[in-house]
C-alpha cells in the first residue's frame, strides 16, 4: 500500500474543496486533496452552475439605490426558509451567512479577480413576500466555470515545495481515527484499483450532498411529500452520501434534515448526457402556461417561476404523472427561454458582452433553435393540433386531447379580449409585478396571448423533476467542525459546503433564497481552514 504524509487531507474536489486547501496552502501546510472524478473535471458541479450568487449590502445594490442589510437579509432568510427555532447550528450558520457575505465572500473574491455582471437579479420572492424582499442575486462574470478556473490557478500557485498531493480518480474508502482522533483516510485508485493510505492530522469532508444517487434521494425524502415516480439527476452520480454515512454510522457524527432537498420542478433530459439520467434544468419561462400531462392549466394557482421553487416542486410531483408540459410560443421562447448552468450560456460564460446585450435585447433564437434540433423534449409546431399529437407521440398516449389544449390556450387568451375585466389572471398578475423590476422586464415578455398573430409557432416542453442540491448534511460549529451526538467536536474532523449542508447541517432550511450555495461552499471552507490554522472561528 502507498502511503503518503500530509498536515491536512481534503475529501473532494469541488468549490468547496477547492478553497479549503487553498487557504491552507497559503498559510504553509501541506495538503493532500482527493478527488473522485477525473483531471478534466476538477471543480465538481461548480465547473458546471451558472455562478449566482446572493450577497448582502454590496456596492452594487447601492449604486442600484438597494438598500440591504444583515438583518433585512436574516429576516428573509428565516421567513422563507421555516428554520426551527431549536436548530441553533443552522440558525448560527444563517446569521454568519448575512453578516460575513459582504467580506468573506464577495469582496474576498473581488481580491481574487472575480468580477460580477452589473445588474441585481430578484429571484424567490416568495409566493407572498416572503423570500427575498430585496433584489441580492448576483451574477459571476464569465460564470461559475470562471470562478472555479481561477480557483484552481491559484491553487496551484500556492502549491509550492511539493506541498499539495493532488489526487484525481481517487475514492475515499474510509476515514482512519486513533485513539478517538482522525488519523488521515483510506482511497483507492479507481483506475489501477491499488489503495493508498494518506496519514493526516486533520479531514476535512468536502464530498458533496446525496443527490446525485436516486436510492439516496428515495431514502430520505419525507414521508408527508408526494414522490414522483421517475426524476433527473441534476448533480453527480458520486454525489451518493457514501462519507456522511462514513462519518455517521462509524464515528458518530450527525446528519440532520437530509430530507431537505433543493431541487427544480422543470429540468428535461439532457441531449448529451454525461452520466446515465442527467437532465439539464431550465429558468422556467414565467410566460408559459404549466399543464398537466392532459394539457389542462395546473392550478387553481398558477405555476410560475420565480417566487417559490420548492412549492413548484411539490406541486409538480403532486401531478398523476411524472411529467408536466410548458405551452409557449416563439416569441416568448426567444426573450425568457433558459437552461441554468455554463454549459449553455455561453456569453456569459465566455465574457462576449456585446453578443450577449444583443441577445437580450433581440431574443435568444440561437439556443431555442438548437434545443429543438437537440432535445426531443423540445417540441414545435405551427398548430396546436400538430403540437398535441407531438406531444402524445413523444409519451407514447392519448393523453393530450387537442381540444382540450386548445381550450386552454383560449381561456388564457381570453384575459386579453376587448371585453375582459382588467388583468384577473394571477399569472398575469405575478408577471407584470416582476417586470417592475428592469432586469425582469428585460428578460420577460409583456403579457400577451399564446394565440396573438406573428407569435408562433407554438411549443411544447415535456419537463420532470431534477435533483440538485442536499440542504442537510452533516451537522458543524461555526468552525466546521463536525459535531457528535453530545454537539461536541469530532478531534481533527471538519466539513464544508453541501456535505455540511452549507453550515450546520442544514442552513438553509426547507427553503433557499437562492443563490446561497456558491457562498455557503466558499463561507464554511474558509472557516474551516482559519479554525485548521488559528485554532478558532474568524470574525
Amino acid at each position: 500500500m502507498t502511503k503518503i504524509q500530509a498536515d491536512v487531507a481534503v475529501v473532494g474536489g469541488g468549490l468547496a474543496g477547492i478553497v479549503t486547501a487553498l487557504e491552507l496552502l497559503r498559510t504553509g501546510k501541506s495538503v493532500a486533496l482527493l478527488d473522485r472524478d477525473s483531471r478534466q473535471r476538477f471543480g465538481g458541479l461548480a465547473l458546471w452552475a451558472f455562478g449566482g450568487m446572493a450577497l448582502v449590502g454590496t456596492p452594487l445594490q447601492a449604486r442600484k439605490k438597494i438598500i440591504d442589510t444583515p438583518q433585512i437579509a436574516l429576516r428573509d432568510w428565516l421567513s422563507f426558509g421555516e428554520l426551527d427555532a431549536g436548530d441553533t447550528w443552522p440558525l448560527a450558520w444563517a446569521r454568519c451567512y448575512v453578516e460575513q457575505s459582504r467580506a468573506r465572500i464577495h469582496d474576498w473574491l473581488l481580491q481574487e479577480g472575480i468580477r460580477f455582471m452589473p445588474a441585481v437579479n430578484w429571484v424567490e420572492r416568495g409566493r407572498n413576500g416572503e423570500g427575498n424582499s430585496v433584489p441580492r442575486y448576483h451574477i459571476v462574470w464569465g460564470s461559475s466555470r470562471e470562478l472555479t478556473r481561477r480557483m484552481i490557478g491559484a491553487l496551484n500557485a500556492a502549491a509550492e515545495h511539493g506541498r499539495l498531493h493532488l489526487l484525481h480518480r481517487h475514492r475515499v474508502l474510509s476515514i482512519d481515527h486513533d485513539g478517538g482522533r482522525v488519523a488521515g483516510v483510506l482511497a483507492m485508485d479507481e483506475a489501477s484499483g491499488t489503495e493508498l493510505q494518506v496519514q493526516a492530522p486533520v479531514v476535512v469532508i468536502a464530498s458533496g450532498g446525496i443527490n446525485g444517487s436516486h436510492a439516496q434521494v428515495r431514502r430520505y425524502w419525507p414521508a408527508d411529500r408526494p414522490l414522483p415516480a421517475t426524476f433527473l439527476n441534476g448533480a453527480h452520480p458520486y454525489a451518493d452520501g457514501a462519507i456522511h454515512r462514513e462519518v455517521a454510522d462509524r464515528m458518530g457524527g450527525q446528519l440532520t434534515h437530509a430530507g431537505e432537498m433543493w431541487n427544480y420542478a422543470a429540468g428535461f433530459a439532457h441531449p448529451f448526457p454525461h452520466f446515465p439520467g442527467h437532465g439539464l434544468s431550465t429558468i422556467p419561462c414565467k410566460s408559459a402556461l404549466w399543464l398537466d400531462h392532459c394539457g389542462r392549466r395546473i392550478g387553481p394557482e398558477p405555476l410560475v417561476t420565480g417566487f417559490d421553487t420548492h412549492w413548484l416542486c411539490q406541486r409538480v410531483c403532486e401531478q398523476e404523472k411524472p411529467w408536466t408540459w410548458h405551452l409557449l410560443n416563439w416569441r416568448i421562447a426567444a426573450r425568457e427561454f433558459a437552461i441554468s448552468g455554463a454549459e449553455h450560456n455561453a456569453r456569459i460564460r465566455d465574457k462576449q458582452f456585446l453578443r450577449f446585450l444583443w441577445e437580450t435585447l433581440t431574443g435568444n433564437h440561437r439556443l431555442v433553435r438548437q434545443m429543438q434540433a437537440e432535445s426531443e423534449d423540445f417540441l414545435v409546431d405551427e398548430s396546436l393540433a400538430g403540437l398535441a399529437a407531438k406531444m402524445n407521440a413523444l409519451t407514447a398516449s392519448l393523453d393530450v386531447d387537442p381540444a382540450v389544449l386548445k381550450a386552454t390556450v383560449d381561456a388564457f387568451d381570453a384575459n386579453f379580449a376587448a371585453s375582459a375585466p382588467a388583468q384577473q389572471d394571477e399569472q398575469i398578475q405575478r408577471i407584470l409585478k416582476a417586470r417592475e423590476w428592469g432586469p425582469d422586464r428585460l428578460r420577460t415578455c409583456k403579457p400577451a396571448a399564446l394565440q396573438a398573430p406573428g407569435s408562433g409557432p407554438f411549443i411544447a416542453i415535456r419537463m420532470q423533476l431534477i435533483t440538485r442540491k442536499s440542504l442537510g448534511g452533516l451537522r458543524t460549529d461555526l468552525q466546521s467542525r463536525v459535531l457528535d451526538a453530545h454537539d461536541s467536536p469530532i478531534p481533527g474532523l471538519y466539513c464544508v459546503g453541501e456535505a455540511a449542508g452549507f453550515g450546520g447541517g442544514g442552513a438553509s432550511g426547507k427553503r433557499s433564497l437562492e443563490g446561497t450555495f456558491l457562498p455557503g461552499c466558499i463561507l464554511t471552507a474558509r472557516a474551516a481552514a482559519h479554525s485548521i490554522n488559528h485554532g478558532k472561528a474568524p470574525t
